[in-house]
């Protein structure tokens, strides 16, 4: 394979130094195009100006450039694609291609509670119901709460229904129960000896626990009497919250596992992400590596408390994750970050001595901003300054017009952050939290603008660099 590595003319000198030190299994050629900073190109900026020698079989693009990549296939027959945002993590990212192409399966299925649906609108409900189907969820848990009625119930799941949702019912209530499965919903949360008489000819599915203040010798005694009536079920030997048991309730899985091989096995997660005031992002994480583990195939989750915005989403990024460490046998690790979002998976910084001679590369006076780690480095070509402060950074670049000093103040205070919480920092470039960053397209506007003015003050420069030759 031979792949054109397209850049910009600062980051030439690293990029090369990257491919030279990586020992790549490929050939390659590196196209250093007219401009500086490699992230504000388009890709129809890069196909206009960029030659592509018969023989490539890729081209890869800096990870920051805007728009589409079919535009080489159409003009050149050659496929392209989007590189790592930092050009060193190159090695990394053609040393997972070959984990993507087998990434992506699950066995977990994610039912997502809308938890006290009697309080809430229709137009409410199949708008949560929409959003937990957007983040992942299979099953649609109407929850239920006791002591309040919910004459809408019916209503509720036939809307559920008429828009494709799988639909369970998360009551005790029997009444309400059979209504939610006469509606259409497959799956009834949950049973046990207060209930267990409603199984006997209800056309679902039942989650049975464990009898209210006993253990699993219970859980034991419904089982068999739903094995002796035929009924479908799912086991849940209760995940209890961290202080009231956890520890214990998390051997019970390991044991229903075990004593029933073949069972299929439902956690309640949410009874961690929600209980425990933490992000529920490294508990979902951790929970659902349990469940793959031991072969636990639904989860329940749900997005009531503030940290666990978002879980559902998690849930679906865990279980693709998971189910590919567990069934390779690899680490959950270097395949899927986007689960890592208050910091990042690698910080990418910058030596003081390659700042240096990247300035003593550059003839302009638009300041260049980059991070090491530990400071906060400005330059164009004219001076230098570093520190922590950005208010005493910004005294020291001698700028008086308004909307350039808006533009640095807002790196400046980006360039910060990424220091504080230990991420890397690209100027131009947003700050990366994992699942949470925004979409390319939400940001697409602003950056092709920077990258337009950027690029006319090139051609500009260019221009009067010929006139001046003749």
């Amino acid at each position: 394979m031979r792949v054109l590595f397209v850049t910009g003319r600062l980051a030439a000198p690293l990029l090369r130094e990257t491919l030279a030190g990586m020992d790549a299994p490929f050939e390659y050629d590196v196209a250093v195009l007219g401009i500086s900073v490699a992230a504000l190109m388009t890709t129809d900026w890069v196909a206009r100006f960029l030659k592509v020698a018969p023989g490539t079989d890729l081209v890869l693009l800096p990870g920051y450039a805007q728009g589409e990549v079919d535009v080489f296939e159409e003009r050149f027959g050659v496929r392209a694609e989007k590189g790592p945002k930092d050009l060193r993590q190159i090695p990394e990212h053609f040393g997972m291609a070959a984990a993507r192409a087998a990434y992506g399966a699950h066995d977990i299925q994610i039912l997502a509670e809308i938890n006290d649906a009697p309080s809430r609108s229709l137009t409410e409900i199949l708008a949560r119901a929409r959003a937990f189907a957007e983040s992942g969820a299979d099953i649609i848990d109407v929850g239920c709460t006791k002591g309040r009625s919910f004459p809408a119930l019916r209503e509720t799941v036939v809307a559920l229904r008429g828009e494709g949702h799988r639909v369970s019912i998360d009551t005790f209530d029997s009444d309400e129960a059979r209504s939610a499965v006469g509606a259409g919903a497959e799956l009834v949360l949950s049973v046990n000896g207060v209930n267990l008489e409603l199984a006997r000819g209800l056309d679902a599915t039942f989650v049975v626990i464990p009898d209210f203040g006993d253990g699993l010798e219970s859980l034991a005694r419904n089982i068999e009497l739903l094995d002796k009536w035929r009924v479908r079920y799912i086991v849940d030997p209760v995940l209890e919250p961290i202080g009231f048991g956890a520890a214990e309730s998390l051997h019970r899985y390991y044991t229903v596992r075990r004593d029933y091989p073949r069972a299929e096995i439902l956690m309640g997660i949410a009874n961690l992400t929600e209980l425990t005031e933490a992000d529920s992002t490294g508990v979902t994480a951790l929970l659902i590596g349990y469940c793959q583990e031991l072969g636990v195939r639904y989860v329940l989750s749900t997005e009531e408390i503030p940290w666990a915005r978002g879980a559902v989403r998690e849930a679906d990024i865990a279980r693709r994750l998971m189910h590919y460490a567990v069934t390779k046998r690899s680490l959950p690790k270097h395949v899927d970050s986007r689960l890592v979002t208050a910091r990042d998976p690698s910080v990418s910084v910058y030596s003081e001595a390659l700042l240096r001679d990247m300035q003593a590369q550059i003839t302009d006076r638009d300041y260049r901003i980059f991070t090491d780690g530990q400071s906060i480095h400005v330059f164009n070509a004219e001076r230098f300054v570093s520190g922590t402060n950005i208010g005493e950074i910004f005294a020291q670049l001698d700028v008086e017009e308004a909307s350039h000093a808006f533009y640095l103040g807002r790196e400046l205070t980006k360039a910060a952050l990424a220091l504080q919480l230990g991420k890397t920092y690209r100027q131009e470039g947003e700050l990366e939290w994992g699942y949470l960053t925004a979409a390319e397209t939400d940001q697409r506007h602003g950056a092709e603008a920077r990258a337009r003015a950027v690029r006319q003050q090139e051609d500009r420069r260019a221009a009067a660099a010929r006139r001046r030759q003749r």
